[in-house]
């Protein structure tokens, strides 16, 4: 009996919290404008769609009774919880770090939701990247050492791999990929949240331009924070066995042999990237989401775990496929001066010489691997993630 009077007492905070004129009904129109203060774009007709899966008399707004009885048993008791399904999730994590960060809701931040929420998808990156290592590190090699005369495909890269130094060796580098994710999220979420407060319109409003303005500023500033070890994590994946004992040792030999400007290699690639990846990623699932909402949202607002994955993995391929041989190009410009007769060249001189020798298709070598691990990244890191937030207590 007091559960049941504690979720009515919340779910009176949600429809309030959504009524924003007070008048006892929820509106299309109030709908969009709650959605938009968390950061989600959507028309008045698709805010009708969610609508009418609660909406028992046809009028087209919800008065106080109906949602009551549609969310008595439904767990997700304020506006936050009922659309955050098409918020884009950490839990998303596919090895690269480009994305724009996750919003959290006021309420997320003063329970302390968002930290569990950040560790859960920490966790979930760690475990992921983990698990798709080796087609991680194939990436790499084909990425540095393919060419028109070494036509590495995936079968010989692997065996060439497991040759050089056996099955450990598929992991080499994995250890600085997953230490990263920590200083890189923590990084990327203060940033984005002071970035926000400095492009915050005069009435408190923040667009969906402004946003992503901040998301690839906070992207950059995390880059350029944890870049060194990105330079570490290509130089451990193309060394050979016994070259680096760990990634102290490797940064050790660097800075010896090269100098505090060789932790900034590719750095402007690597830079440049993050425009068309954080932007085309959002924008495709920006698309794929109001396409959902459009045609297929006729019961509820829920989109279902396969349709929220679908569309997180195809925006994502998108944005990677988008800024590919910007990375290609960064990869190499890291990894250039530990491979033997390797001339030291700039991104424009990299860029033309690929183009020369290798054609077009040498900016997308290593992108098989890359495309292959994106699938079982995206759904360990969601089981895991889920797992997580069991664990955690998040809702």
């Amino acid at each position: 009996m007091q559960y049941l009077k504690d979720h009515e007492k919340k779910m009176k905070l949600a429809f309030k919290s959504l009524d924003k004129n007070n008048d006892g009904k929820i509106e299309a129109s109030e709908v969009v404008q709650s959605l938009k203060i968390l950061g989600i774009s959507i028309s008045e007709k698709q805010a009708e769609k969610i609508l009418q899966s609660i909406d028992a008399d046809g009028t087209m707004t919800v008065d106080w009774n109906e949602w009551r009885d549609h969310f008595m048993f439904n767990p997700a008791t304020d506006i936050e919880e009922i659309i955050r399904y098409w918020k884009h999730s950490t839990v998303l994590d596919i090895g690269d770090s480009l994305t724009v960060p996750d919003e959290f809701t006021e309420e997320e931040k003063k329970t302390g939701q968002w930290w569990k929420q950040l560790l859960a998808g920490g966790v979930a990156g760690a475990v992921s990247r983990t698990g798709t290592a080796p087609l991680d590190r194939l990436k790499v090699m084909m990425q540095v050492h393919g060419s028109k005369s070494n036509k590495m495909n995936i079968a010989s890269g692997f065996k060439q791999m497991l040759k050089e130094g056996g099955v450990r060796s598929l992991w080499r580098g994995n250890g600085v990929n997953v230490v990263k994710i920590a200083p890189e999220t923590a990084i990327k979420f203060w940033a984005y949240e002071q970035y926000k407060k400095i492009l915050t319109k005069d009435d408190g409003k923040l667009g969906t331009v402004e946003r992503f303005v901040s998301g690839s500023l906070a992207g950059a500033t995390a880059q350029t924070s944890i870049y060194p070890m990105e330079v570490l994590k290509t130089r451990l994946a193309v060394g050979k066995t016994g070259q680096y004992s760990g990634m102290f040792d490797c940064a050790k030999k660097i800075l010896k042999r090269e100098g505090v400007k060789a932790f900034y290699k590719g750095y402007i690639p690597n830079i440049l990237g993050i425009i068309p990846y954080a932007g085309i990623d959002l924008a495709v699932y920006e698309l794929l989401k109001s396409t959902w909402l459009e045609h297929y949202a006729s019961s509820s607002a829920n989109p279902g775990v396969f349709v929220l994955l679908g569309c997180g993995t195809v925006s994502s391929t998108c944005g990677q496929l988008a800024s590919y041989p910007l990375a290609l190009i960064r990869t190499r410009m890291q990894a250039q001066a530990s491979v033997e007769g390797a001339p030291q060249l700039n991104m424009v001189g990299l860029f033309q010489r690929i183009i020369a020798t290798e054609g077009i298709r040498g900016l997308y070598r290593g992108i098989a691997p890359n495309f292959m691990k994106v699938l079982p990244a995206v759904s360990i890191s969601y089981v895991v993630y889920e797992k997580m937030k069991q664990n955690l207590g998040i809702a």
